[in-house]
């Protein structure tokens, strides 16, 4: 401990992030790995076209719970994907190399 106290602001020394981030050279990738997920994650439950198909479409009966509404993995993907419908990406899913190729071109991209 001596030899921390003879170098003033050793202790103090703070470092955002960002730059850790930078000076290594790297970038944040936790949210387009999670997109990438979601959206492989979607193409197979898309193609089997079972429950989980309505429960990620968002078209279930009943009421609605109160408050603000939760994001759909659809309209999150949406804006990953960049302009276009969710009809658009619905179409795209039941083309498999379409959608792999949708997915890679939207995770080089970033967010």
């Amino acid at each position: 401990m001596r030899n921390l106290e003879n170098h003033p602001g050793i202790m103090t020394a703070k470092k955002t992030n960002e730059r850790v981030l930078n000076e290594a050279n790297k970038r944040r990738s936790l949210v387009r790995t999670i997109r990438k997920r979601q959206a492989t994650f979607l193409g197979h439950v898309m193609r089997r076209g079972k429950l989980e198909h309505l429960v990620t479409t968002g078209k279930l009966e009943g009421k609605r719970s109160r408050g603000r509404q939760r994001e759909k993995i659809m309209d999150g993907l949406a804006t990953w994907f960049g302009p276009g419908k969710v009809s658009d990406i619905l179409a795209a899913v039941k083309d498999r190399d379409l959608w792999r190729d949708m997915i890679a071109n939207a995770y080089k991209q970033g967010t």
